[in-house]
């Protein structure tokens, strides 16, 4: 199953998966927003609701594939994911499709716990870290393509492609995915050498695990959950960004991707050059520009400006989303189980930022910025959190 010459099909999984997530997820408010009139506290309450589904299954999802087998688990995942958008295509009302929604994030919980633990188990910390850049360039690639590319699709090839694109493309997962299976089984029956050769990467990680490794992790997880507040709370008010800006969805799906691509080059440079590692000063600056690039680009309606924090906020969150998957691979032993921790961690983010600023346009229905300025506030307290953190953990 760990085999290194199967890691290619699990990246392929793993890129189709981002895909198509992306692409149902995101564009989720576009089709509520067209079809049933929904603005910013629905499309807020929408996310929230999925943020505390996945909070609560992702750990679950990661211990399902630690016990019962990481291939059953995609399984269940991918039929679960294929499955609910099928028969949503064919379910009228807001109702359903927030059940099919649920629905849909219960299936997700079981893919990428999965996807994080195949690629990183039976791993050297040299190799991990190799593996850990690829797996993240892979997802945000995917993901970048998926925003891009899904304005222009859901025009053009009508709304229905919401749920029929994802389907056809978890079908095509299933299929790989036993293919893979088959193949595992094939490898594992055959005499493997003794040792396996390791990459050679500059400024690879050292072998030994850092004794602030524990500190680093907790800082992390703590710091992974308020960048998700943020970018799900500026995913579901993209769609009245981009009206604000006077943008079709297509045009919409062309600029308001821009943060996803410049977190993917993020990516692939902290995957290049690994000094960040277990450097405090690059997670604290990070976090510090998120907050200030998150509140310029939903408060300046104004397209270069827009553009310009969307490139900040893209560099910075990709730093903290790397950190908290690094470390809890780093870290940890059990694999998909961390992986698990690691979503559970980002969920509780995509539910905490929508519901406090849904709960703030609530309250104050009139102030349409309130809720950006109450969920920056947010972020705020997450930083000094950060910072004490640190200082009890002694980290350097």
């Amino acid at each position: 199953m760990f085999h290194r010459k199967l890691k290619t099909g699990y990246f392929i999984l793993e890129a189709v998966n981002a895909y198509a997530t992306a692409y149902y997820f995101d564009y989720l408010f576009f089709y509520m927003r067209l079809d049933f009139e929904f603005g910013n506290l629905g499309n807020l309450v929408l996310a929230a609701l999925n943020g505390l589904i996945y909070m609560s299954a992702a750990w679950f999802g990661g211990k399902f594939a630690q016990q019962r087998g990481y291939f059953f688990a995609l399984r269940v995942g991918f039929v679960v994911m294929a499955l609910a958008l099928a028969v949503g295509s064919q379910l009228p009302g807001v109702v359903s499709q927030f059940v099919v929604m649920v629905v849909w994030t219960v299936g997700m919980c079981f893919t990428w716990p999965t996807l994080e633990g195949l690629i990183s188990e039976r791993e050297t910390r040299a190799g991990l870290s190799q593996m850990l850049g690829v797996y993240n360039v892979v997802w945000a690639a995917g993901a970048a393509l998926a925003y891009f590319t899904g304005g222009a699709f859901l025009e053009n090839l009508g709304r229905q492609s919401l749920f029929w694109l994802p389907v056809v493309l978890h079908l095509g997962q299933l299929g790989l995915l036993l293919w893979l299976e088959q193949s595992a089984r094939a490898m594992d029956e055959t005499p493997q050498p003794a040792s396996a050769p390791e990459f050679k990467l500059a400024g690879a990680a050292p072998s030994r695990l850092p004794q602030s490794g524990s500190t680093f992790l907790r800082m992390a997880w703590l710091a992974n959950p308020f960048a998700y507040i943020a970018m799900n709370t500026a995913i579901p008010i993209m769609p009245d960004l981009a009206a604000r800006l006077g943008l079709t969805t297509t045009l919409a799906g062309f600029v308001c991707s821009v943060w996803m691509f410049t977190r993917l080059f993020a990516f692939i440079g902290l995957w290049r050059w690994t000094g960040w590692h277990y450097r405090f000063e690059w997670l604290a600056s990070s976090y510090f520009l998120m907050i200030i690039s998150f509140a310029v680009l939903l408060l300046v309606p104004v397209l270069w400006v827009v553009v310009v924090a969307q490139i900040v906020f893209g560099l910075a969150v990709g730093l903290i989303y790397y950190s908290s998957l690094f470390y809890s691979m780093d870290v940890g032993e059990t694999k998909a189980e961390h992986g698990g921790l690691h979503e559970s961690a980002l969920g509780a983010g995509m539910f905490v930022g929508p519901l406090v600023g849904a709960a703030t346009l609530q309250l104050a229905p009139g102030a349409a910025s309130a809720s950006i300025w109450t969920v920056s506030s947010l972020l705020v307290v997450g930083f000094l959190a950060l910072l004490a953190l640190k200082r009890r953990g002694g980290s350097p």
